[in-house]
């Protein structure tokens, strides 16, 4: 009886444990907004793709200077303590849109918004290490990324919401988007620090030289290019999609922005239904489907002239791009397990792809309209394809 009713106090402590660390995956969901965000500053301030493309490009331009340092900033204060400062970061970039939507100001705020992003990434998904099994880590990872997704497709209706509502939004209007994810990162804040979560010490404190040198592991290597192409295909459909809609439908920003939702429906399906799969399927499997389903979804991007062509290849990125960085994550951690921290630094660097991609991408379409941006992202879906070639068979 003693046993049983441990056992049930242990499962207990666990979901308690679990549910604000959920709760951050959706506070770092937040940083997909970009894409909404872009179009819409893009819209008010007559700004060309090459120049609302910054916006996301800024982003994640962040990624690339925080998270190696962010890997050696755990070893020394701990996942917990990086992720609520993280979070304090996300809820300031999210405020300083109230003030204004001048170019400045949504630079200054995307900027916030990417420091932030960077650091929760990089010490959120090791910090789930210490309450999941290994075994059990890239569908529990899956699923956070699940509940990251419902944040990001709901970006996109709460924006048109505030553009188009009839209800008082203080003059806001789709920047409202901004205040009710601000109220949330402060809910994130509050939930994690009163969460105790035992996490193990380092057993040394890291350099940046030597986080570094783990790229000259071909296997991390590899792993690192393969989060830069997801991200950027990420970013890239989440920004482009609504701009081949309106290119080849004539449609307005607030119809076509519809597009970034349904991209955002079908992965957070992806997401929901890769927690289990990637319980029971070999992740090779899983990921060789994936991949190959979004390789065709951009053949359709490139041809098709009607809408619901385009909604049918958009959602079938989505599906397919849902669990690519889940898998990469957590081949990467399992590759090397003593240094867990450092090799997070490293991946999270690798969504500096969301940099990468739509500043090529913004120029392509400059050069020769969207089906130059969906060229860009399908040398991505390449890469990935070779990669799937490398993943080992268990995690």
């Amino acid at each position: 009886m003693d046993s049983t009713q441990s056992l049930v106090a242990g499962r207990k402590s666990a979901i308690l444990q679990i549910i604000p660390v959920m709760l951050c995956f959706f506070a770092m969901g937040f940083v997909d907004l970009v894409g909404t965000a872009s179009n819409y500053v893009q819209k008010d301030l007559g700004l060309t793709d090459s120049q609302a493309n910054l916006f996301p490009s800024l982003v994640f331009f962040w990624f690339l200077i925080f998270s190696v340092p962010t890997g050696m900033l755990m070893n020394r204060i701990g996942r917990k303590k990086t992720v609520l400062i993280s979070l304090g970061i996300t809820a300031l970039s999210l405020v300083v849109p109230i003030t204004g939507d001048s170019y400045m100001t949504m630079l200054i705020s995307f900027s916030l918004l990417g420091i932030g992003n960077a650091i929760m990434q990089t010490s959120l998904n090791p910090l789930v290490t210490n309450l999941i099994s290994s075994d059990k880590l890239a569908s529990t990872l899956t699923f956070g990324q699940f509940v990251k997704a419902i944040a990001s497709f709901l970006a996109p209706i709460l924006a048109a919401w505030g553009a188009t509502t009839y209800l008082p939004t203080f003059g806001l209007g789709w920047r409202a988007l901004f205040v009710i994810y601000a109220a949330i990162s402060f809910l994130s804040i509050s939930a994690l620090g009163a969460t105790p979560i035992e996490e193990e010490q380092a057993d040394k404190a890291s350099g940046i030289k030597e986080c570094i040198k783990l790229l000259g592991k071909p296997f991390i290597l590899l792993c690192f290019l393969g989060i830069m192409s997801h991200v950027g295909i990420d970013v890239g459909t989440n920004t482009t999609a609504p701009k081949i809609i309106m290119e080849r439908l004539s449609l307005p920003l607030e119809e076509a922005g519809f597009a970034t939702s349904i991209y955002f429906i079908f992965r957070t399906a992806g997401c929901f239904m890769g927690a289990f799969l990637l319980r029971s399927i070999s992740p090779k499997l899983f990921f060789g489907f994936s991949v190959v389903m979004m390789f065709v979804a951009m053949g359709i991007l490139f041809v098709s002239e009607s809408l619901s062509a385009l909604y049918v290849g958009i959602g079938m990125i989505g599906f397919g791009n849902s669990n690519v960085f889940s898998v990469i994550f957590a081949q990467a951690l399992t590759s090397s397990p003593d240094e867990k921290n450092e090799v997070s630094g490293l991946m999270i660097m690798g969504l500096f792809g969301g940099t990468v991609f739509p500043l090529a991408m913004g120029y392509a379409a400059d050069a020769i309209g969207q089906a130059g941006a969906v060229a860009v992202m399908t040398l991505g879906v390449i890469y990935l394809l070779y990669y799937t070639l490398k993943i080992k068979r268990t995690n």
